[in-house]
């Protein structure tokens, strides 16, 4: 079996959405067929024989029946291929963006932090083509760097080690030979010599990049700032301060490369919770098998200490488990036969014995990776400003150069062409944006990272950003501020009855019933129950069920079958649901079944208000009283209660049409009536990873645990991203005008310049590196 996916263009019918999900479902060799009528995707699962460009085909006329001329488009999987040899944020965005305007492919993303390319290929058969034409393009903007399709991540820094000692090692007989130049008396021609060679050795590589640069039409990257002016000293008679230039300007791209590669290594780390194999159950040996290979159903072994590979059913032990990877607790869970245990999670102190519920492809830790790594391809509005800005800005400062190494001598008296030349060669310095360009996507991913260590994951820049504009908070209500889950919260009695007479008898009663009510009572009662004893079930739709006990007659139900019996009985107004009780026709009281409120609930609202909310909002389908004590207790500003499913998009609408211009509307939600309006609204949250899948699909941001206190931890952490990237966009450009002005008034020198430059990108970089650091949980 294989799944294939197509998207729509457009659909605005639900109707016909179903009609043509119906049809393919008909269709020969389909399994299984879904159209996902909010995300616009067709999923299909066929046999590995069929014919797929027929099944294309039938598929877009079946469409075009229902729905007139809607482009159908195969969605084919991501290819991920490992980047080697781009060291340059800057041409990374020029390859990415020439890419994504290649024919033949949906969507390009490189991430140069993760030195990864992501391509969506619109038809697979086309691949190997476009692949020739993509390496050309690579080769015509940044020769040198190749790609490779890369399924496996490759931890091994060796080759990278090896290369940075090399370097290094040219780089120290670069340095050796300047020291020997300085040495020599000024005028004479040794001297001069050994500061060529060591200009050479040291800034070889960056001069030859330039030239090649320049023969295929490309200027104003860093390579050709430091290369003109670099050269230009050297024209001017500066020759030590050239060759110190190139050298500062290599040591700060050491460092910087030390600092993007330990902040790649801090991410990878992170990801790097995935196992590689499983101890499968094989009659009464046990074998290790990729979790690839292993199939629902199978038996796993997990020993204490072993990370749990597959999701899956503990059949036999009792262990601890340590969720903190996938939910960002550290209170460990206590887990026995007949729980579920989640892929990623560590077991601590107990051998498991698990049946696979999921294969690895469908697994948590899978969605957890899926989601995180794909997160860089949706780029914050910041990202793409950078982007942009670093295009247009050193273009526009390298034409200043020139005019500042031209005019002042032709306009001013006595200024020479030498002096304003030197005062351009500094402005040429400093102009490099690499400080910007690799800072900020290091930033949000850093803090896309954090968010995730905390069991939030956001599924790209762009929201995460968009959190910081949030002024309305939408929430369901049930099982997102409320448990969702049903409780005995009183026994109330009458007529001389005890309340475990009234429990031990509605316990027994309800035992035939999988009611989640009927359910909290049997778990409330928590003893052993012998249906034997009861007879003469009778359920009465609507209303309740009665049946004998112990030769009594008992009637169990709502106030209509109290009613219905013609039983005097005093209605109750407590809160939640009343299980009233008969015994012979005689009232003995009543069971009261609440859901309740979750602890931190009332820390999430208030927390919220405290980060910038302006309206807090609650939707749910219970009734008015129910409604209006939950959210008076959570102080909601806003409630909306007894809603259908579409009442919640029609109140999502008008919630729309409140704020500003630039303000945002999240909603969280947890089942699969959430998902219209987990994608009507700005952001969509989905609370829980163990929720509905369609709710998770839909949703931009997942909470992995059920605790609403994280959706503000999740805008605490992108209101500290924001902060954090801006501070380097302030420093940077700030640090780089004060020198701009200082070069053309004549302060600041050539070192200087050079100084400030490498310093900068060096400290934004580390400064975005924060972000991933610190500790959410203690803020």
């Amino acid at each position: 079996m294989k799944e294939i996916k197509y998207s729509l263009s457009e659909i605005s019918c639900a109707s016909c959405a179903d009609k043509i999900e119906q049809k393919i479902k008909k269709l020969n060799g389909v399994e299984e067929g879904y159209l996902n009528f909010v995300t616009k995707e067709i999923k299909v699962q066929v046999a590995d024989s069929t014919d797929t460009a027929r099944l294309f085909d039938t598929i877009k006329k079946i469409v075009k029946d229902e729905e007139g001329d809607v482009e159908v488009c195969e969605l084919t999987p991501n290819v991920i291929y490992a980047i080697d040899g781009l060291d340059c944020a800057n041409c990374a965005a020029k390859i990415e963006e020439k890419l994504n305007k290649t024919e033949g492919i949906l969507g390009a993303n490189i991430d140069f932090l993760a030195k990864k390319l992501t391509l969506q290929f619109k038809n697979s058969l086309d691949q190997k083509r476009i692949e020739e034409k993509v390496q050309k393009i690579i080769d015509k903007i940044e020769p040198g760097v190749t790609i490779a399709q890369s399924n496996v991540k490759n931890e091994d820094h060796v080759d990278e080690e090896s290369s940075m000692t090399k370097d290094l090692i040219i780089f120290g007989i670069g340095i050796l030979l300047f020291i020997g130049g300085l040495l020599i008396a000024e005028g004479t021609v040794f001297r001069y010599v050994l500061l060529i060679l060591s200009y050479f050795i040291i800034g070889g590589e960056v001069v030859l990049k330039a030239v090649n640069n320049i023969y295929r039409g490309k200027v104003f990257d860093e390579n050709f700032l430091m290369t003109i002016a670099t050269m230009g000293a050297f024209a001017i008679g500066e020759h030590p301060e050239a060759v110190a230039v190139m050298i500062f300007y290599k040591v700060g791209e050491f460092f910087q490369d030390v600092a993007v590669n330990r902040s790649r290594r801090s991410i990878k780390k992170l990801m790097s919770i995935r196992p590689d194999v499983a101890t499968i159950k094989k009659g009464n040996t046990s074998v290790e098998m990729r979790v690839e290979d292993v199939q629902t159903g199978e038996i796993m072994i997990i020993k204490p200490g072993e990370r749990i590979p597959l999701d899956g059913e503990v059949l036999s032990g009792a262990s601890t488990i340590d969720t903190k990877i996938l939910t960002g607790e550290s209170v460990p869970v206590n887990v026995t036969k007949g729980e579920m245990v989640l892929s990623g999670c560590i077991n601590i102190n107990g051998l498991l014995t698990v049946k696979v519920t999921k294969l690895a492809s469908e697994s948590t830790v899978s969605k957890v990776l899926e989601l995180v790594e794909n997160a860089t391809s949706k780029k914050a509005p910041t990202e793409n400003f950078i982007t942009k800005f670093a295009r247009v800005y050193t273009p526009i400062v390298t034409s200043l150069a020139v005019l500042i190494a031209v005019i002042p001598p032709l306009v001013i008296q006595g200024a020479t062409f030498e002096e304003w030349i030197y005062r351009a060669l500094i402005f040429l310095v400093i102009s490099c944006p690499c400080a910007l360009v690799v800072s900020i996507p290091l930033g949000f991913f850093g803090g896309i990272g954090a968010a995730s260590r905390n069991g939030i994951l956001v599924k790209g820049g762009n929201y995460l950003e968009a959190l910081n504009n949030i002024e309305i908070a939408v929430f369901d209500k049930t099982g997102t501020l409320t448990e969702g889950t049903f409780t005995v919260t009183e026994i109330n009695t009458a007529n001389g009855a005890t309340q475990e007479e009234l429990l031990e008898k509605a316990a027994y009663v309800e035992s035939f019933s999988n009611h989640p009510i009927a359910v909290s009572v049997v778990n409330k009662y928590n003893k052993q129950i012998d249906q034997s004893l009861i007879t003469d079930v009778e359920e009465i739709s609507g209303h309740g069920v009665k049946a004998t006990y112990q030769n009594d007659i008992i009637a169990i139900g709502n106030a209509r079958l109290m009613k219905r019996e013609g039983i005097e009985f005093k209605e109750s107004v407590a809160l939640g649901s009343i299980i009233y009780i008969a015994i012979n026709g005689k009232y003995v009281g009543n069971i009261v079944v609440s859901d309740q409120i979750k602890k931190d609930s009332k820390a999430a609202i208030k927390m919220l208000k405290s980060l910038g909310i302006k309206k807090t909002v609650m939707l749910t389908g219970d009734k008015k009283l129910v409604a209006d004590t939950v959210g008076k207790e959570l102080d909601i500003d806003e409630i909306h209660s007894e809603l259908l499913p579409e009442d919640k998009l029609n109140i999502v609408e008008e919630l729309l049409l409140q704020k500003s211009s630039k303000g945002k509307l999240f909603f969280v939600g947890d089942g699969i009536n959430d998902t219209p309006v987990l994608a009507r609204a700005d952001i969509g949250i989905a609370m829980g990873g163990l929720g509905a899948d369609a709710a998770i699909d839909v949703a931009d941001v997942v909470i992995m645990n059920d605790e609403p206190s994280k959706i503000g931890t999740a805008v605490f952490v992108a209101k500290r991203t924001r902060k954090i990237v801006w501070q380097n966009i302030y420093f940077a450009l700030g640090v780089k005008f004060l020198f701009l002005a200082l070069g053309a008034i004549g302060i600041a020198t050539m070192w200087e310049a050079v100084i400030a430059d490498v310093g900068v990108s060096l400290l934004a970089v580390l400064n975005a590196m924060r972000v991933l650091k610190y500790d959410y949980k203690n803020k």
